[in-house]
C-alpha cells in the first residue's frame, strides 16, 4: 500500500475525526492535530484505533493548532521522522478546527459583546492558521506534489447566525484564503477547495446559541429528511481526493443533500412529490 500522509487540524471529533477514520480506511497514515482535555481524551484513542485497525500509522499531537511555537514544533518532528526510513510527505491537509467566541458584536454592556482578543483569535484559529501551516508544509518540503488541501465553512460564512458574527467572519476568510491557495499552489499541482457542510450535530455545533432550533430546522427542510453526518463530509473528502478530482480547485463544494438551497417552506416541497 503507497505511504500516503493525510495532516487533520481539529481530528479528534465531528469532521476531523470522522475524516481520519475514512481516510485510514482509503490508505493513508494521519497526524493529528487537536486539543483536547483528560475528559475527552478516551474519544482521540478510539479514533487513533480505528486508524490502527485499518493497518494505518496515527500519530497525534495533542496542541493548540494556532499556537506558533507548537506549529513549528510539530512541523520540526515531522521533518526529523522523514529523514529516517519513513519518507513522509503530506497528501492532504484538512483545516476542521473550531473554536471561536461566539458573542454579539453590539451590546450596551462591553463585557457582554465580543473584545478585539476574542475577534482576532477566532479568526486566527478559525482561518489564519491554514495558511501557516501551509506554508510550514512547503517551506519544509513536505507538502506533496498533487497534494489536496480541504477546509470546512459552513452556511454561516453568509447567513446571520445569533452570536456567530466572528466564526461567521472567519468562514468567510477560510473561503477566501482556500481560493488564493489554489491559484498560489497551482504550480505544484496542488488543489485547494473548502466543503461547505450542512448542520451536523457535532460538539462544535452544540457550543453555538439556540443550537437545538438550528438542528430541528435542518432536519425538517432537507429534502433527504435528515441532517449531513460527518461520515457524509468524509466520503466528499474521499472523492476530492481521487486522482479523478485534480481539476477541482478553488471552490466551496456544498455537501448537505441540498439543505442550503432550500428555505423554510422546504418541507411543503417535499411532501408535493411523496
Amino acid at each position: 500500500m503507497e505511504n500516503k500522509y493525510a495532516l487533520i487540524l481539529g481530528a479528534s471529533s465531528g469532521f476531523g475525526g470522522a475524516a481520519a477514520i475514512e481516510l485510514a480506511k482509503n490508505g493513508y497514515n494521519i497526524i493529528g492535530i487537536h486539543l483536547d482535555r483528560q475528559v475527552t481524551i478516551p474519544n482521540v484513542n478510539q479514533i487513533i484505533k480505528k486508524i490502527e485497525k485499518n493497518h494505518r500509522k496515527g500519530l497525534f499531537f495533542n496542541i493548540n493548532a494556532a499556537d506558533q511555537i507548537k506549529r513549528n514544533d510539530v512541523l520540526d518532528e515531522i521533518t526529523e521522522r522523514s529523514s529516517g526510513e519513513d519518507k513522509i510527505k503530506i497528501n492532504v491537509l484538512i483545516h476542521s478546527l473550531a473554536f471561536g467566541t461566539l458573542k454579539p458584536f453590539i451590546t450596551l454592556k462591553p463585557e457582554d459583546g465580543i473584545n478585539k482578543a476574542q475577534m482576532e483569535m477566532t479568526l486566527d484559529v478559525m482561518a489564519h492558521s491554514l495558511v501557516y501551516w501551509t506554508q510550514g508544509l512547503v517551506q519544509r518540503g513536505l507538502l506533496a506534489k498533487n497534494a489536496r488541501i480541504i477546509a470546512l465553512t459552513s452556511a454561516g460564512s453568509q447567513t446571520v447566525i445569533p452570536s456567530y458574527g466572528a466564526v461567521s467572519a472567519a468562514k468567510a476568510a477560510v473561503e477566501s484564503h482556500i481560493r488564493y491557495l489554489s491559484v498560489e499552489l497551482g504550480s505544484m499541482g496542488v488543489t485547494a477547495n473548502a466543503i461547505m457542510a450542512g448542520v451536523t450535530d457535532t460538539p462544535a455545533l452544540r457550543k453555538i446559541p439556540g443550537s437545538d432550533m438550528m438542528l430541528s430546522s435542518a432536519k425538517l427542510k432537507n429534502p433527504m429528511g435528515r441532517l449531513t453526518t460527518p461520515e457524509d463530509v468524509a466520503k466528499a473528502i474521499i472523492c476530492l481526493c481521487d486522482e479523478k478530482s485534480d481539476w477541482i480547485s478553488g471552490n466551496v463544494i456544498g455537501v448537505d443533500g441540498s439543505e442550503y438551497r432550500v428555505n423554510y417552506m422546504g418541507e411543503k416541497v417535499c411532501k408535493n412529490i411523496k
